[in-house]
């Protein structure tokens, strides 16, 4: 049996201190450990939300303005990419209060380069069904996971085509209201830009339309690293397919999303529960040897494969093997990865 893990994040999961309008929302949300996601749509709503309008609505407001906006939308991108991603899982408000499940990917989301329903499809829908294997739109498998002309082309097949691909998919298997979902939101979001350019093009262009490039070129480089180190011999198992990451800044702000693994093997688990999960859980790790690093995050992990820095990547590697492997061996372990795999047809 391996030793326990020091889990940071296990102590970060406990209640955060009472805010003023707690009591307010906790008749309306379904569980009331996500007030921390409260938290975060206060401020998207009063931070994010009247700047980019204010920057919209006047036409000839200097572009200076944009610096600020992007400063605060940079901030609490990665957090709130994570809120709609808990709150596609999950959803926050309870039943009778359904309609306000809504603000999030409707009306929040657009600000941060989120089309409305395109992340729910995509990531409810398809992905995990599909689980980074072949069928998966966003598979790793056939790619390199080491190389930068591998990531691009990755990047540009998602960026260009997976507004047709994803329809596809859907229509194939007889899903025609995830498909009619994520379509409405496309036209929806572009329908508005559009309107929006002719009465201040500078404005639609900067708040909606370049966010939008940012933000995918973001989830498909946390996506790439999520899954970059599979196991040739078991591409299918959540153990060997995806990572895990502990310890990390970025957990602490994210909703524990470094807990990838976990999060394949039970979709719905609660944010606050998952270092829990790897902490009861150790000696299945441990038998399955599966990636976990520690105090580095999936962006780092990508720039690390991008320079093909596999020494670097050992030095967080957390080995639970009772044999501990030496660096050299782990690089050689974590490169063997990172290797295209071609299943068969």
């Amino acid at each position: 049996m391996p030793d326990p893990l020091k889990i940071e994040e296990v102590e970060r999961a406990l209640p955060r201190s009472a805010r003023f309008y707690d009591r307010f929302f906790i008749p309306l949300i379904r569980d009331p450990r996500d007030l921390a996601l409260i938290d975060l749509i206060l401020k998207a709503t009063f931070l994010v939300l009247p700047l980019g309008l204010y920057i919209v609505a006047h036409k000839g407001l200097s572009l200076w303005w944009i610096l600020p906006y992007y400063a605060i939308t940079g901030f609490f991108l990665g957090p709130f990419i994570l809120m709609l991603h808990c709150t596609s899982h999950r959803t926050l408000f309870k039943r009778k209060y359904s309609a306000l499940n809504f603000y999030i990917p409707w009306i929040l989301s657009p600000f941060f380069g989120l089309t409305p329903e395109t992340y729910y499809a995509h990531h409810i829908g398809m992905h995990h069904p599909e689980n980074n294997m072949e069928e998966d739109l966003s598979s790793t498998l056939r790619y390199r996971r080491d190389r930068w002309t591998d990531f691009l082309k990755y990047f540009s097949r998602f960026l260009f085509l997976s507004i047709f691909h994803l329809p596809i998919y859907f229509f194939k298997r007889q899903r025609h209201k995830m498909a009619t979902r994520m379509i409405l939101g496309e036209i929806s979001f572009y329908g508005v830009v559009a309107l929006l350019f002719f009465w201040n093009w500078k404005g639609a262009l900067f708040i909606f339309a370049v966010p939008v490039l940012f933000t995918r070129f973001m989830m498909m480089n946390g996506n790439w690293a999520q899954h970059a180190f599979v196991d040739p011999a078991a591409p299918g198992d959540n153990y060997k397919n995806s990572i895990t990451c502990i310890n990390s800044t970025y957990n602490q702000r994210c909703f524990n999303d470094g807990y990838h693994i976990i999060h394949h093997l039970k979709p719905n688990c609660h944010w606050t529960e998952m270092p829990q999960h790897l902490n009861d859980h150790l000696k299945v790790y441990a038998q399955k040897d599966p990636v976990i690093f520690e105090k580095i995050d999936y962006f780092v992990i990508w720039i690390f494969l991008m320079l093909k820095r596999y020494d670097w990547l050992a030095r967080y590697f957390v080995d639970l093997g009772e044999v501990k492997r030496s660096p050299e061996e782990i690089a050689a372990f974590l490169k063997s990865r990172t290797q295209p795999i071609l299943l068969p047809s």
